[in-house]
């Protein structure tokens, strides 16, 4: 017996949409594109929503229907197209599609010269040839229009694409943005969760950031909201942490690189940075005082297994760089400039080494 596209028609008038009731050739869902080939079947079943709920009770039904009153010998399983009427969501573009590496560089208390790291490095980075963005992420204390005096900027707003974007200030051959360029600095910005997470998100993806090598984010001190928000916003390359010698630093500093390595999270960690490893006096530069203890961040990093990315002397010049508005690793005159320049290099090459042994960092996905 030959096999009609009739004789499917009448084996699927059998089959009713859960929704309605009513059988699905008579409501115009089985499409005019029925193949016979020997005893292979194809067509297709048009529904009204997307991922409609019945989609797959329907279809499955209709290949019983047609091996019931066609024949078993017929082959239709996995034969039949779902299609629907509504069209499917344009998918969002990338977040920071043109940028090669997200570094967040990251401390567990505050007080440790988290943001005069962040800083120095970017602009390491940026005197090494490399093309940077810095986003000062601590949204309850800015600090990065300050070190990089640029206090009074406005970044400018533009309308690219039917939205507005912002267009990061640079200085020292560094992008920056900060939720400092958009508040008054004499007033205390007390902001629940989730309002400054959402601004947070801004700076990221209504910023035209370009094209980037390295785009460094200055994060708070500790572990909370702002942390959450970037790893479930971007896929973050992986973490420099910056810790100070002394005990009470390096258990919070253990803490932060625990929560970035745990596996909900699951960014790599980069290295450690132990800055004010030691004061050295102007006029007693070959001296080395040991103020908070000696080689903690060095032994630490040992003990996780982790790199130790540099060691930065306490000296009165980085602190005057960072109030003045130009970064120590700015004034190519002096010696410090080399160990910032030492430190963008470590972190190069751990990037690197990141990058080759490991697979991209996903964006951590929360279970609702």
């Amino acid at each position: 017996m030959k096999i009609t596209s009739q004789n499917i028609l009448d084996a699927l008038v059998h089959v009713r949409y859960p929704g309605t009731g009513k059988d699905i050739v008579s409501t115009g869902m089985v499409q005019d594109n029925i193949k016979i080939n020997g005893n292979k079947i194809t067509f297709s079943i048009l529904f009204d929503k997307l991922n409609d709920p019945f989609s797959k009770s329907v279809v499955k039904a209709a290949e019983q229907a047609i091996i019931t009153y066609v024949g078993e010998h017929i082959e239709i399983k996995g034969n039949i197209e779902i299609l629907s009427q509504e069209a499917p969501k344009p998918k969002a573009p990338p977040i920071l599609e043109s940028v090669k590496n997200i570094i967040a560089v990251s401390s567990g208390k505050g007080g440790v010269g988290k943001s005069t790291i962040s800083s120095n490095l970017a602009i390491s980075l940026a005197s090494l040839g490399y093309k940077v963005g810095l986003l000062d992420a601590d949204i309850h204390g800015p600090s990065i229009p300050k070190m990089f005096g640029v206090e009074d900027a406005h970044p400018e707003v533009i309308d690219k694409d039917g939205r507005h974007t912002i267009i990061p200030i640079e200085k020292y051959g560094v992008k920056l943005l900060s939720i400092g360029f958009f508040v008054d600095p004499n007033q205390a910005l007390v902001w629940r969760g989730a309002v400054s997470s959402n601004a947070l998100k801004q700076l990221i993806t209504d910023a035209e950031w370009g094209e980037l090598d390295f785009f460094i984010m200055d994060l708070p001190p500790g572990t909370g909201d702002i942390h959450l928000t970037l790893v479930q916003t971007l896929g973050i390359t992986g973490v420099v942490v910056v810790t100070t010698p002394q005990d009470v630093a390096l258990a919070d500093a253990r803490k932060g690189v625990n929560m970035f390595t745990g596996e909900k999270v699951n960014v790599p960690v980069l290295g450690l940075v132990e800055n004010m490893s030691w004061f050295t006096p102007a006029e007693l530069p070959e001296n080395k005082y040991y103020i908070f203890g000696k080689d903690g961040g060095k032994q630490l990093a040992e003990e996780l297994n982790v790199p130790l990315l540099g060691q930065i002397p306490l000296v009165q010049s980085i602190r005057e760089g960072g109030d003045a508005g130009r970064p120590i690793a700015a004034n190519q005159d002096s010696i410090l400039t080399l160990a910032f320049q030492e430190l963008a290099q470590n972190v190069v090459e751990q990037v690197e080494i990141r990058n080759k042994t490991k697979d991209p960092t996903r964006k951590v996905e929360m279970i609702k």
